[in-house]
């Protein structure tokens, strides 16, 4: 048997509102990057929602900035490397 060294990694993806990708308050990156899309995507699909519930949506963000807590600022850059070489 042989012996692997521990992951670095979470064991789960973590819903975090990053410090470094935020437009307003990061929770549209947070939620794009928890669910591997572009965060452009994730602002424009909020945006035409807010439109089509006539504003209800938009407090769902404020929502969102309280319950999502925020990156550590020693966390890792993203996108996360899936593999990574062993050293020579």
């Amino acid at each position: 048997m042989t012996w692997t060294p521990p992951s670095t990694q979470a064991p789960y993806k973590q819903l975090r509102r990053p410090t470094t990708d935020r437009m307003v308050a990061g929770v549209a990156s947070g939620l794009g990057r928890y669910f591997d899309v572009d965060p452009t995507l994730v602002r424009v699909v909020f945006a035409v929602s807010v439109l089509l519930t006539a504003g209800v949506t938009l407090l769902a963000y404020p929502v969102m900035w309280f319950l999502m807590p925020e990156e550590p600022p020693d966390a890792p850059a993203w996108p996360h490397p899936t593999r990574v070489a062993p050293p020579r």
